[in-house]
Parts: C-alpha cells; structure tokens; sequence
C-alpha cells in the first residue's frame, strides 16, 4: 500500500485513519483519483513568470492605440508575426514570436489588493475577505505546491516545485504540509551561483552524513506519538529530500548555470531575470514539475522600479514609461530566449511558460504632478501563454476600447489554473483532505482555456 500523493509504504495507522475518513464520506477516493491521473503525463512542466505587483494589461498586451489620450497612455503596440496579435513597443523580441504565443485579454476577477489578487490567481480560491494592507497569507496551497503533493519528487532527488529566486511569499503549503513547499534558489545571477543546502558543511562527509542521518531515524521513533496534523512526517520528507539535495549529482548538475555556453547566458542576459530564464530551461530538462519566477526588479538594487505595480509616485520619480521601458528590456530578453530555446531543443510540447500578475491596472491614467501611473484594477488583466503543446499564435478575449472589462469570451484565473492542471495531468476537479480529514477540491471552478486546447 502506497501513502495517497506521495511515495513509499503507508503505515497502518495511517491506513486506518484514512479508511475511517473513506467510510465517512470525506474523499479519500478522490485523493487516489487525482494521484492516478497524475501518472500520465508523467514529464510535463510548467514555468510561470510571475509579475508581482499588477503589470498593465495596456502597456503589455491589450494596448489601445485608439483610446482617448487619457486612457491610451504614451506607449503603442507593435506588429508580431501573426496579424492582429500585437504586443507594446517595448517588446520587440516577442513581437518575433507570434506564431509561438497566444495572448488571453479577457481575464478578470475581483481581488484588488496585492496579495488577496495573487491568491486567487495562484491557488483559484478567493479569499473570503479582502486585505487592503495586502499582509494576507494564502489559506490554500498553490499550484506548484498541489503538483509537488500528487506527482511526488523527482528523479535523483530534483525538486518538484522550484521557486527562482524565491517562491511567491503569500502562499502556503497549509494542510499539504510543509515538505510541499517550494525550493527557492536565490539570485542565479550572482557569481559563482550555487542554490542553498546544495553543498555539505565543512567537515561534513558522506559517511559522517550516514551516521548522522541513523541516530536521527533513531531519536525519531521515540517522538511518534506525538505527531500533530503531520508536522513529524513533512519533517520526514524535509530530512529525506535534505539528504538527497546534498548527495545526488542530478540535482547539482541541473543547477550548475557555469555549465552553459557564455554566449547562451548572453543571449538570456546576464541579470536576475535572464539567468532565472535559463535556470528554468535547465530544471525543465532534469524533470521539475513546476518552477516560478518571482519577476521583482531584475536589478535589486535599483531603489525605484522594485515591482510592476505603477502608481505615480511624483515623490519616488516611480513613472510608468519610465518602469516599462526599464524593464521591459530585461523581461523581453530573458523571456523571448526561453521560448526560443524551449522550441529549439524540442522542449516545447512538454514545457507551458505562463506570464501574468494578480491584476491589470486602472484604464484611465493618473498624472499627478505630470508623472504617469495606473492603479488597481483586477476587473481585466491580460496573460502570455506559450508551448504547452497548446495552439499558439492567437489572441483569446476581448476588452472594451478603454480596456476596462472583457466583453469577448470573460476568462477567470480559474480557467487559467484549469489549463496548467491539465498539461500536469492533475484532475482539479478531485480533493485533497485537509488536517481534519475534510476533503479541499483542487480547483473548484474553472475550464481549460477551449481555445488553447
């Protein structure tokens, strides 16, 4: 018998609390169903480019060259290789690949504060009271951490879920457990780049290692009973994967960026977010499930431009040309070269790259003092979808001339989860029990993106 969304044998008490939670009703045959249908396919992977902060949806993919000058803003879309599918000006590498993306203009929702709206887009639960302070933390699991439960840990030891340089900081594992969190890198920029615990303490050898990890399964068997909503068993799955991280050379190979050519980490750029790019790439080869990009500002230092969420701030200089044009530059470089590499290597069938935000930004300007911003504005938000195996080169949905609200085909984040569910194999429809046995559905609403299927 094997434990429900992770490796290795069940312990009888275990089986028993879980054939008691089957006989009440409270989903164990759901958890089982969604771990079958994780087995096939087995080796796909999703990379999410994650824009913290809110990016326009007029100054990235829905602009509006047409609008009143107050809305339109001061930057124009450009041509792509595909008729009608423009993008900003400030994107000319994308604009290459139109024919290897497809834009969806009609998402929205109805969480406008930083953390409540990056919940629902990465969890598809809504929170059930807003936080203006944007201080919530998530009350459910997101994707990454769902795959890393249901499709298990990876060849040699490899992360199932990835965060580059870190993970989203408002989810939580929660009733999934902590081992399910992901495994952050930090700056894969920085010289002489090596992940955290990917290297032994001095002194520390294999065989002391051996030893070390004997006496702890020892002390373990003492402290059985008091093992609270299994806290001691994802202590377990920490040690286990602590000790595979720090001996398997797949893990260390997949994370050693000094491996690649210098004119490739050229060609993805040499700052946070094209090394991130190229990280990812690489993880996606040893086999992670899911890896995010945490899209802060490419250059930490910058003291001005630290997210993409542009008010105008006459005090900070913080203007929305000015950040777009800045780091767009980044984005357009380290993006563009994953997509071309993903295609180039054949990598493209098994690898859906996802950029998007919690939320677009307000469609008439703000100009206080003469500097531009958008606020808030979760009621429409675009998303770059690309490879996945999915059809590319279109757009999907529609907003109004002023880009306030989907009137062509209204998508939720839902429907975005649906989709990165279904190229993982996981049915979103089964549930997961939380700590009291009460079975969470995966996604309780939401449809693959028909279109892109």
């Amino acid at each position: 018998m094997t434990r429900s969304g992770c490796a290795g044998p069940i312990r009888r008490r275990e089986f028993l609390r879980l054939g008691t939670l089957a006989l009440g009703g409270l989903g164990l045959s759901d958890l089982l169903q969604a771990r079958a249908a994780t087995q096939t396919p087995a080796d796909t992977s999703v990379i999410l480019f994650w824009m913290w902060g809110g990016p326009s949806q007029l100054e990235t993919y829905d602009c509006k060259p047409d609008a009143p000058s107050e809305y339109r803003g001061p930057l124009r879309p450009i041509k792509t290789t595909v008729p009608g599918l423009d993008v900003c000006e400030v994107f000319p590498l994308q604009a290459k690949l139109g024919h290897r993306i497809a834009l969806v203009r009609s998402l929205h929702h109805q969480m406008a504060s930083h953390n409540d709206g990056s919940i629902e887009l990465l969890t598809g639960k809504t929170p059930a009271k807003e936080d203006p302070t944007s201080t919530a933390r998530s009350d459910h699991p997101d994707f990454g951490m769902i795959a890393s439960r249901l499709r298990g840990p990876r060849n040699g030891g490899l992360p199932s879920y990835v965060g580059i340089p870190r993970v989203p900081f408002m989810v939580q594992p929660t009733y999934l457990g902590m081992s399910h969190s992901g495994f952050t890198t930090g700056d894969p920029s920085v010289a002489n780049f090596h992940p955290p615990n990917l290297s032994l303490d001095a002194g520390l050898n294999g065989a002391r290692l051996d030893d070390r990890r004997g006496l702890i399964a020892q002390l373990d068997r003492y402290r059985r009973a008091s093992d609270l909503h299994g806290a001691l068993e994802a202590t377990d799955q920490f040690r286990q994967q602590a000790f595979q991280l720090l001996t398997s050379t797949a893990v260390a190979d997949a994370f050693a960026l000094d491996r690649e050519k210098p004119e490739t980490r050229d060609r993805y750029g040499r700052h946070l977010w094209g090394q991130s790019c190229l990280l990812a790439r690489r993880l996606v080869e040893a086999g992670s499930s899911v890896i995010t990009i945490d899209a802060l500002s490419p250059v930490p230092t910058n003291p001005i431009y630290f997210s993409w969420d542009d008010h105008a701030n006459p005090a900070t200089g913080w203007n929305l040309e000015g950040a777009m044009r800045w780091r767009s530059t980044f984005m357009d470089q380290g993006l563009s070269a994953l997509i071309e590499d993903l295609y180039a290597r054949g990598l493209d069938r098994k690898t859906l790259v996802v950029a998007v935000g919690e939320f677009g930004r307000t469609p008439r300007l703000a100009s206080p003092q003469g500097v531009l911003g958008r606020d808030h504005w979760p009621s429409a938000q675009s998303a770059l979808v690309s490879g996945g195996g999915l059809r590319m080169g279109q757009v999907i949905g529609a907003t109004t001339s002023k880009a306030e609200y989907p009137v062509e085909r209204p998508l939720t984040p839902q429907d975005l989860l649906a989709t990165i569910y279904r190229h993982l194999g996981i049915d979103y429809r089964a549930s997961i029990n939380d700590f009291a046995g009460r079975p969470v559905q995966i996604l309780g609403t939401g449809e693959p993106i028909r279109e892109l299927v």
